[in-house]
């Protein structure tokens, strides 16, 4: 069997905040004395709070729920007559929603938490915009970071910078945690986590794969199943895919095609995992991207030949070749960031990709592929597409793949609000990846972590269900694949190496799928 590698560590998204020191905010909340070492003569109210939204000025004062009187003079704060310490330089005072808020020359906001003042928005704004929130007709747009996005004159501000790369914008829009715009020519562009502008389509235009394949599950080649077998328990699952990976050696490829024969008279769809890497049968590192290329070109060629005649039309080239160690400079990063990936082994991986896409095509032109990545590779995928290294430069060969595949386990966090390097918040990765890429999305391995209890798992497989299958007809999501059908224990598989099934978990899996036909 071959054992299912370890988890990368969990990846979370959390919003930080930034406490102010100075320059309009701050304190400690202490009754510091005036100057001259006297008390004022304000004292606590003991009338009703402040009507909401009331500022000062125009307002002489603010009461606080408490019954602390604010006051603001010469751009200082007062609290009861006490004057603010840390504050200075501020224009207004505002109460909202049962909080005092401050303004400062600068137009930053704070918020009196009752011991010190935290830089936030202002709070008449509403917080985060709603998702597909588009200037116009909006005035403004606040994604999850707090930033005030706006448009003047077709040019883009953030936080009233102006966007120096940017021009003849006629809409903004906010998505699926992520910022689009489109200028007058109808183009559209993404605000890419690596913080440039990449070409795309309007991410609202809803895509629909094409039915049929979208219960998936993955196998092995050295299971102790015969293909009949295998092909009864897909039938019981209520699953029409079956992932199955080999390279070319007679060990691995035989088995793959006498289950593509028995797939065949099934009708049923054999996705092929390419299972080529960056080494040599040696283990060895390719040391080129020519090298690589030709290497993979000639295996990948070698396995369509023998799986053609069987129908199989649908190839995936490499299994997380993003996450080998040679390319990943630190698996615990989301991958979001271009240096979070080797620069100087980058060519060798876009050998290795392209040389099996070729190679595939060379024998079934009208084949499909796809490329794998993991957790949230945004920047890997689009280096490659457009032919980027890693520091940047740019003009290399371009990998163009007909199918985008991931894999979304428990550890990496929520595909539809999966975080970014540094904790950021998340972005709806199938929304990004259609935009951008304009092809159908396969989720090629997910499950929950193996440590978890069948009665988690269960209900993760229900959670996680139902949220690819209301995505299918929208985001292009054509396959998703659970792993695995059998893992020679309770850590993954929904099968016993008697073919059993484990329980609650495919119960689960398959009353779902019942009540959720593929069509």
């Amino acid at each position: 069997m071959i054992n299912r590698r370890q988890f990368l560590g969990c990846l979370t998204a959390a919003a930080s905040s930034y406490v102010l020191v100075a320059c309009g905010g701050g304190g400690d909340g202490s009754d510091t004395p005036t100057p001259g070492g006297k008390k004022s003569s304000v004292t606590r109210a003991s009338a009703s709070p402040s009507a909401n939204s009331t500022t000062v000025p125009p307002a002489a004062s603010i009461v606080d729920s408490a019954g602390n009187v604010w006051t603001l003079s010469s751009g200082y704060i007062y609290r009861n007559g006490t004057k603010d310490p840390y504050s200075y330089n501020v224009t207004m005072l505002l109460w909202f929603s049962g909080s005092v808020y401050q303004e400062n020359t600068s137009g930053n906001f704070y918020q009196w938490t009752g011991s010190t003042w935290v830089q936030c928005l202002d709070p008449r704004l509403g917080g985060t915009s709603a998702d597909g929130t588009a200037i116009p007709p909006a005035s403004y747009i606040i994604d999850k970071s707090s930033n005030i996005w706006t448009v003047s004159n077709g040019y883009i501000y953030k936080n009233s910078v102006k966007d120096p790369y940017s021009y003849n914008v006629s809409l903004l829009l906010w998505y699926g945690g992520m910022i689009y715009q489109s200028g007058t020519g109808g183009q559209f562009y993404v605000l890419s986590c690596a913080g440039t502008w990449l070409p795309c389509a309007d991410p609202r235009i809803a895509a629909a794969a094409t039915p049929g394949a979208f219960y998936g599950i993955n196998g092995h080649y050295d299971y102790p199943f015969t293909p009949a077998q295998v092909v009864g328990a897909l039938r019981t699952l209520g699953c029409t895919t079956y992932r199955l990976g080999c390279i070319n050696t007679p060990a691995q490829l035989n088995p793959v095609v006498a289950m593509a024969s028995a797939f065949q008279s099934a009708g049923l769809t054999l996705f092929t995992l390419v299972n080529y890497g960056l080494h040599d049968a040696n283990g060895v590192l390719y040391t080129s991207e020519a090298a690589g290329y030709q290497a993979a070109f000639a295996g990948a060629a070698a396995i369509a030949r023998a799986l053609a005649p069987y129908g199989v039309t649908m190839y995936e080239c490499g299994n997380e070749l993003t996450r080998d160690p040679a390319i990943i400079m630190n698996s615990a990063t989301a991958g979001t960031g271009r240096a979070d990936f080797n620069n100087t082994n980058w060519p060798i991986m876009r050998g290795v990709m392209r040389g099996m896409i070729d190679g595939i095509k060379s024998v079934q032109p009208n084949a499909r592929c796809g490329i794998n990545f993991c957790v949230a590779d945004v920047a890997a995928s689009d280096m490659l597409w457009d032919g980027l290294q890693p520091d940047g430069t740019g003009g290399y060969p371009q990998v163009r793949w007909d199918i985008t595949t991931w894999h979304n386990y428990q550890a990496y966090g929520d595909i539809f609000n999966v975080g970014t390097d540094g904790a950021a918040p998340g972005f709806n990765l199938p929304v990004y990846c259609k935009a951008r890429y304009g092809v159908p999305f396969m989720i090629t391995e997910w499950n929950a972590s193996p440590e978890d209890t069948e009665t988690f798992r269960a209900s993760y497989v229900t959670q996680q269900l139902g949220e690819f299958y209301a995505a299918r007809k929208t985001d292009a999501i054509q396959s998703v694949m659970y792993y695995e059908l059998d893992s020679g224990d309770n850590t993954y598989g929904i099968l016993t190496n008697n073919l059993v099934p484990i329980q609650p978990t495919c119960g689960a899996f398959q009353s779902f799928v019942t009540a959720h036909p593929d069509t």
